[in-house]
């Protein structure tokens, strides 16, 4: 399971987006942007975050720490914006909370290079997981000290909001037409080649565990929480073998 935190101080809204993130502090010491159960999709969007985000971090991907933030819905009564007080108010209990980088920058693909092989092995990592918001409009990559990072993955593995289709949606090609790193020469053979072998069952069932349980319970159609992360594991599993030769859009050696 991830680790636990009490978040002890709101501090403020992150107006970015439609689910108003938020920045808290911790019992820890650190200092979290939170995601709320009770935002957007709700706790399906902060599973897709463990997920894809724990798995990145597994095959070597820089991505910010993950935590099972706890929230007293009455933590914000000073924030002034009505939204914001809504949301806390339906999101106490367990949230997800992820280290703030300071001095991070937004990526810009106009500013910034990024090499074929990096640029590849990201790409192939968002066709994985099929993330769908990683474009040049909402790059979801942070540079930091020279280097990216992966950030928010609430929209990978779409096929989780219908699991009756999700053996079908999870078997659709990867349109990478409109990905922020397509104009880097993406390097996919390489990244496959690299990466695929790492994807295994074992693998799968590591990253599936640090889903808190709370967030899986009562799920239709599956009796336990494990039933349901065998499930999220099952399609990436089929997934990573073949993926490279079904991602679309780009030019060039798969």
């Amino acid at each position: 399971m991830l680790k636990e935190a009490i978040a002890t101080r709101y501090i403020t809204p992150l107006r970015e987006g439609g689910s108003l993130p938020g920045l808290v502090e911790a019992d820890d010491h650190g200092i979290y942007v939170i995601k709320f159960t009770g935002a957007g999709q709700g706790r399906k969007t902060l599973v897709a975050e463990v997920v894809a985000g724990e798995l990145a971090r597994r095959l070597g991907f820089r991505v910010p720490r993950l935590v099972a933030l706890d929230l007293d819905p009455d933590l914000g009564l000073g924030e002034p914006d009505e939204r914001v007080q809504e949301l806390l108010r339906s999101s106490g209990g367990t949230n997800l909370g992820m280290d703030f980088l300071s001095g991070a920058l937004g990526f810009d693909p106009l500013a910034f290079e990024v090499d074929p092989a990096e640029a590849g092995r990201i790409v192939w990592f968002d066709a994985l997981v099929s993330n769908v918001d990683r474009s040049w409009r909402n790059p979801n990559l942070l540079r930091r000290q020279g280097e990216l990072w992966l950030i928010d993955h609430g929209a990978t593995m779409i096929w989780h909001h219908n699991w009756p289709g999700a053996e079908k949606s999870a078997a659709r090609p990867y349109d990478a037409s409109d990905h922020v790193l397509k104009p880097f020469a993406p390097d996919l053979a390489a990244a496959a080649a690299d990466l695929a072998p790492l994807v295994t069952e074992d693998l799968l069932a590591e990253v599936t565990a640090e889903i808190p349980d709370v967030w899986l319970s009562g799920e239709p159609g599956f009796d336990t929480p494990d039933d349901l992360r065998r499930a999220y594991a099952l399609p990436l599993l089929a997934r990573a073998a073949d993926v490279h030769e079904r991602i679309t859009g780009i030019e060039g050696d798969k």
